[in-house]
């Protein structure tokens, strides 16, 4: 069972990412998927999440109205569109899976089974 990231890379302030993470092994239709950040020196966050059925979103305060997270099932990937960058949001972006019975939310504080490798997101001019 493996999440795979891709897509980060070094952009200038204002420019645009957008990071893919594809599972292999399983299928991601019985799972929610968040996205989560580690900056150089500070704690792991979390970014934002997906639910099952793709209905409930959730991001965290400094990337609402900027990132903007999907999922294709058919695909077995979920994508974080990242608009808008700023320095600040140069981190290391980890996707995961969590298996949920509630098919309409998630939450990034829940319990995630899997973690990709991740993926560095570097914004500087």
């Amino acid at each position: 069972l493996q999440l795979v990231e891709s897509g980060g890379g070094l952009v200038q302030p204002g420019g645009s990412l957008r990071l893919s993470c594809a599972a292999s092994g399983f299928t991601m239709d019985s799972y929610a998927i968040g996205w989560f950040r580690q900056a150089p020196g500070k704690e792991r966050e979390g970014v934002s999440c997906i639910s099952v059925v793709s209905v409930g979103t959730v991001y965290t305060d400094s990337v609402k109205g900027r990132f903007t997270i999907s999922r294709d099932n058919a695909k077995n990937t979920v994508y974080l569109q990242m608009n808008s960058l700023k320095p600040e949001d140069t981190a290391v972006y980890y996707c995961a899976a969590l298996r949920s019975s509630v098919l309409k939310r998630c939450a990034l504080n829940g319990n995630y089974n899997y973690w990709g490798q991740g993926t560095q997101v570097t914004v500087s001019s």
